[in-house]
């Protein structure tokens, strides 16, 4: 028995829907963006049909393209940043390879063991992120305490000299 197409049934083109996705999870566009510029280009889409397409395709758009995103080295730069929020600050946490590819990063009201550990975990389970040989940091307090409590649970196999402080080096911008 042959795999059913999942554009069958549709009313529009499976390029399209796909167009409408992909601008959709790469640009910061909004539904009724994409409503408007297709409307601008002689198609009309409603923003709840791109919003069932973005329901409905991001996922298998994932999980194909997954297995083609390429490996990060084992040497980590990490930092982070304070931001504005919507009117409040923020801490942006950022890691990145030594290639310079982005590992993650992640928005917190805090700046604390738990906000780096928190970020470590999250840096780890990423599927396209190799285990760390090497992590620069900052001068930060609260890195060599998550980065202890990580080893203590067994998240990280690395020895405790590879933290390495590094003052002059920033990987997000201010």
């Amino acid at each position: 028995m042959t795999e059913q197409s999942p554009f069958k049934w549709r009313h529009f083109q499976a390029d399209i829907i796909l167009l409408f996705v992909r601008w959709y999870l790469r640009y910061a566009l909004s539904y009724r963006d994409l409503e408007e510029i297709m409307l601008e280009r002689g198609l009309q889409v409603d923003h709840t049909t791109i919003y069932r397409w973005v329901q409905r395709y991001a996922p298998e758009l994932e999980r194909r393209c997954r297995p083609y995103v390429r490996a990060t080295t084992d040497s980590w730069r990490v930092d982070e940043t304070y931001v504005k929020v919507r009117k409040v600050w923020m801490y942006l946490y950022g890691a990145v390879d030594s290639e310079g590819k982005t590992l993650d990063f992640w928005l917190r009201s805090t700046r604390d063991g738990d906000a780096a550990k928190c970020f470590f975990l999250k840096t780890l389970a990423t599927s396209h992120v190799s285990s760390p040989r090497v992590i620069n940091v900052d001068k930060n307090a609260a890195y060599p305490k998550a980065f202890q409590e990580l080893q203590a649970e067994g998240h990280i196999h690395i020895a405790p000299k590879q933290l390495r402080a590094v003052t002059s080096t920033r990987i997000l911008p201010k």
